[in-house]
């Protein structure tokens, strides 16, 4: 390169601000190149990742993590090398993604967020003098859409559609207040039934979750020691368990309460297309399978349950996820009222 060219190049540096002294510039390249690409070092972070007690991920995290790089980050940053991530670049990346995802914007905030974390460790690991990941705001999560929980009388709607088989499952995730995952992990041996005094009582006993990991079932232990729980079942439902167990279940303590047609845990795409036109035919076509839980949780509440209740009963390891199911239902302070006028009298 001539005198003229250098001097042009120089130019240009300065007017994007990215100037500093040629020798800098040198023993920066110099280091660049002994530090790995973005998505090499990306996948080996997700390999060795902990949790905060230090044990291995979970699998599905560990998938929605390569999840999450595959589809939003390793098209950008995959081939660049660590130290050649800029704050520019990562600025350009991030207003693109928002705009070219305005529908999804929790998933551009969380791909941020795994970013942010890996950029962090290297800075750690000193492949890096600083993270050039630092956009305020940027990690922030748009809260979800506000949910109406559904109405007792759309419930028994609901469940009236869903075959007899399945049934259950919707009668387990609202009154229960379970996971989809908790639900199809079921087995015969975590349901616990007892008849003292002339009444029938009992607790399911969640000790496991089902997950699809690229398909594959992992059945694995809840997330946090407070998913480990026993869950009180409301007396009108054991009934209709007793009879489920005695007609749809799979023989054996270990027999799955909801087994598909081969054998294993039913995978929730069949569900969901049946619940969906449940859902519709009651008038809720905006209801989820997952929104039971939601609706369960605040029945309870709606019953006198305190956050420390709805923490034991919904297995959460903190008040504060509690606290997201204490909505207030049409009518609710109309009957406080009421209360409060009794009293009175």
């Amino acid at each position: 390169m001539d005198a003229e060219g250098w001097l042009h190049e120089e130019r240009k540096l300065i007017e994007a601000n990215e100037w500093s002294p040629p020798k800098h510039r040198a023993e920066k390249a110099r280091g660049a190149a002994k530090t790995p690409d973005f998505e090499t070092y990306a996948k080996k972070w997700i390999a060795k990742r902990r949790t905060d007690k230090g044990e291995p991920l979970r699998a599905s995290t560990r998938a929605n993590y390569e999840a999450t790089l595959e589809h939003h980050l390793v098209t950008t940053f995959g081939r660049m090398r660590l130290r050649d991530i800029t704050k520019g670049a990562v600025r350009r990346w991030y207003e693109d993604a928002m705009e070219g995802n305005s529908d999804n914007p929790r998933a551009i905030s969380k791909a941020y967020g795994l970013m942010r974390a890996i950029m962090n460790s290297a800075v750690d690991e000193d492949l890096i003098e600083a993270s050039p990941v630092h956009i305020r705001g940027a990690g922030y999560q748009p809260k979800r859409r506000r949910l109406e929980p559904a109405s007792i009388e759309e419930l028994d709607v609901i469940v009236e559609n869903m075959p007899e088989k399945w049934k259950l499952m919707v009668l387990l995730a609202s009154w229960c207040a379970l996971r989809y995952g908790e639900i199809a992990e079921l087995r015969r041996k975590d349901i616990k039934l007892r008849h003292v005094g002339g009444r029938w009582t009992g607790v399911i006993q969640v000790r496991r979750g089902v997950v699809w990991v690229n398909r594959k079932i992992q059945v694995e232990p809840p997330k946090s020691e407070a998913g480990i729980r026993d869950v009180a079942i409301p007396p009108h439902l054991i009934p209709i368990i007793k009879a489920h167990l005695e007609t749809f279940a799979a023989p054996g303590q270990e027999g799955l309460l909801f087994p598909a047609a081969n054998g294993r845990q039913q995978w929730p795409s069949t569900i969901t297309s049946y619940f969906k036109k449940a859902a519709t035919i009651a008038g809720r076509s905006d209801l989820r399978f997952h929104d039971l839980r939601h609706t369960g949780a605040v029945m309870a509440a709606q019953q006198g349950a305190t956050l420390a209740d709805l923490q034991s009963r919904l297995g959460h390891s903190t008040a504060n996820a509690a606290l997201l199911y204490q909505h207030t239902a049409k009518g609710r302070d109309q009957l406080i009222a009421d209360a409060l006028s009794r009293l009175a009298t």
